[in-house]
């Protein structure tokens, strides 16, 4: 099992939403109502990017300044 750590950009939009976006993984984002619903929503977002990554055969992306790769179960916490 492997743990991608990834480097997420959250923005409050004019509308009082929130978006997320994930620059390690180009074209995947989301957005909440709340930071936390857009955490939310881009971690399904980025679990659904890289699952379609495998399963196409692609190269999943390398570790960065944006992405960190554990070779083991882990968590991460905010605060």
């Amino acid at each position: 099992m492997k743990t991608f750590i990834l480097k997420v950009t959250l923005n409050k939009e004019e509308d009082g939403r929130w978006s997320a976006s994930i620059p390690a993984l180009p074209g995947c984002s989301s957005w909440g109502y709340s930071p936390q619903e857009a955490l939310d929503n881009i971690k399904d977002a980025a679990e659904i990017y890289i699952e379609d990554m495998k399963d196409a055969g692609e190269a999943l992306p390398l570790p960065s300044d944006e992405l960190e790769i554990i070779e083991s179960p882990a968590i991460a916490v905010s605060l």
